[in-house]
C-alpha cells in the first residue's frame, strides 16, 4: 500500500503560514505534560472567576480545535474543508449538563444539526452524546439493573423520547446519525437504547450508528452478538469504531471498586482489537456500515488495503474515515485527495461550555504516545518545505 500520509503539502493545503505557526505553538505546548496541567488549571480558574480569557482561548486553542460558537459560525470552516473533499460532522460539544432544560436545549440543537446536514452535501452525518440528553446517573442505574423510582422512570421516558425524536428526524431526512460512546459504567443502558433505535430506523440501511470503543476487550464480542440479533430481526448495523477517550478514568475506577478493568492490557492489544473489528465489519458490509474514527495511520492503511482486496470502491458510502478537527490533517486530507470518504468531527459551542472538551483533547494528546510528536514533525516538515520554495 502506497504511503500517502507523509504528504504535508496536501495535509496543510488549507493552512496559511500564520495558522501553521499557531498549530506548531499549540502542539509544542501540548507536548509538555506539566504545561497542559498548569494551562488546564489556570484556564478553569480564569473561566470560573469570569476573567476575560475567552478572547485569548478563542484565538488559540478554540479556533484550532473547534469550528465556531454556533452552527452558522462553522459554515466557513465546513465549506473550506469541503473544497478539498473533506466533509464535516457538526458536534455540539457542550458537556456535563444535568438539568432537564439543558437536555431539551441539546435536543433542539441536535435537531438543528440534522436539518443542517440534510441541506448540505458537505455535512453527511449528525452526532450527539447520550449524556447530552439525559443524566449520567440514570444510565448508570439502568445499566446496573437497579429499579428506577416512578420519577426516575418518567425522567428516563423523556430521555428515550429525545433519542427517538432525533433518530426519527434523521431517518425522515435520510441523514446518518452517530451516537458517541462514553464511560463503560453508563454504556450498557445507552447501548440497549441505541440498539432499539437501530431496530426501528435501520430497516432499509444504517441510519443510526452506535460507537464501539475498541480499547475495551469485550467490544468485539458485543459486535458479534449484535450481528446475530440484527440478522434474526432484520436490521442494519451502523458503527463508529474508535479506540476510546476515557482510559485513565476507566482504569482508576476499576482499581478503586475492585473489578477487572474493561480496558485492553496493552496498546498493542487495543490496536489488534480495533483492526479485528474493522475486518469483521468489512466482511459483513452487506448489513453493516463503518465509520472508522481513527488517528492511527496503520489502522487507516489496513482499512484501505481491505477495500482494495475486496474490490470495494474507495467512495463506497458504507465506509467512512473520521478524524477530529485540528488533528491528523495528514490522514484526513490525503485520504480525501485519494478519493476516500472522510469526515472531520467539528466541535462547536460557547467557548466556556466547550472548555471541558478542549481540556480532554489536550490531556488525550499528552497521554497518547507519539500523537503530538507526529503532529509536530509533520508541521515542521511543511514549514521547512514552504521556506525552501
Amino acid at each position: 500500500m502506497e504511503k500517502i500520509f507523509d504528504n504535508t503539502q496536501v495535509a496543510f493545503s488549507l493552512k496559511s503560514d500564520t495558522e501553521l505557526d499557531r498549530a506548531y505553538f499549540l502542539f509544542k505546548m501540548i507536548d509538555s505534560e506539566p504545561l497542559v496541567r498548569i494551562g488546564t488549571a489556570v484556564t478553569n480558574f480564569a473561566i470560573k472567576a469570569h476573567l476575560p480569557v475567552e478572547g485569548l482561548i478563542r484565538a488559540t486553542v478554540f479556533d484550532h480545535f473547534c469550528g465556531g460558537v454556533n452552527e452558522n459560525d462553522c459554515l466557513t470552516v465546513v465549506d473550506k474543508m469541503f473544497t478539498k473533499g473533506v466533509s464535516s460532522v457538526l458536534d455540539y460539544s457542550v458537556e456535563g449538563k444535568e438539568e432537564e432544560e439543558q437536555f431539551d436545549a441539546a435536543l433542539a440543537m441536535t435537531l438543528r444539526t440534522v436539518e443542517f446536514a440534510k441541506e448540505r452535501l458537505a455535512i453527511p452525518f449528525a452526532v450527539f452524546k447520550p449524556t447530552g440528553l439525559g443524566r449520567f446517573e440514570l444510565y448508570e442505574k439502568l445499566g446496573e439493573k437497579q429499579t428506577l423510582s416512578p420519577s426516575e422512570q418518567a425522567e428516563w421516558d423523556r430521555v428515550v423520547a429525545r433519542f427517538d425524536k432525533i433518530c426519527s428526524e434523521a431517518h425522515k431526512k435520510d441523514v446518518a446519525l452517530l451516537i458517541d460512546g462514553e464511560e463503560s459504567w453508563m454504556q450498557d443502558a445507552a447501548d440497549d437504547l441505541v440498539t432499539d433505535m437501530m431496530r426501528k430506523y435501520n430497516k432499509e440501511k444504517a441510519i443510526v450508528f452506535n460507537t464501539l470503543q475498541m480499547y475495551r476487550w469485550d467490544r468485539l464480542d458485543y459486535l458479534k452478538g449484535l450481528h446475530e440479533i440484527a440478522k434474526n430481526e432484520g436490521f442494519y448495523i451502523g458503527m463508529k469504531l474508535v479506540r476510546g477517550a476515557y482510559m485513565e478514568k476507566e482504569n482508576k475506577r476499576a482499581e478503586e471498586k475492585g473489578y477487572v478493568s474493561p480496558i485492553c492490557v496493552s496498546k498493542q492489544a487495543t490496536d489488534d482489537n480495533y483492526d479485528a473489528a474493522v475486518q469483521y465489519m468489512a466482511d459483513h458490509l452487506e448489513t453493516m456500515s463503518i465509520f472508522a474514527g481513527t488517528h492511527n495511520e496503520l489502522s487507516s492503511y489496513k482499512l484501505m488495503e481491505i477495500l482494495a482486496q475486496k474490490g470495494i470502491a474507495k467512495n463506497d458510502n458504507r465506509i467512512w474515515f473520521g478524524q477530529l478537527y485540528g488533528m491528523s490533517d495528514n490522514i484526513s486530507y490525503n485520504l480525501a485527495e485519494n478519493g476516500y470518504n472522510v469526515a472531520k468531527y467539528l466541535p462547536f459551542g460557547p467557548v466556556k461550555d466547550v472548555m471541558p472538551y478542549l481540556i480532554r483533547r489536550a490531556e488525550e494528546n499528552t497521554s497518547v504516545a507519539g500523537q503530538t510528536s507526529r503532529e509536530l514533525s509533520m508541521i515542521k516538515t511543511e514549514r521547512k518545505r514552504r521556506k525552501g520554495k
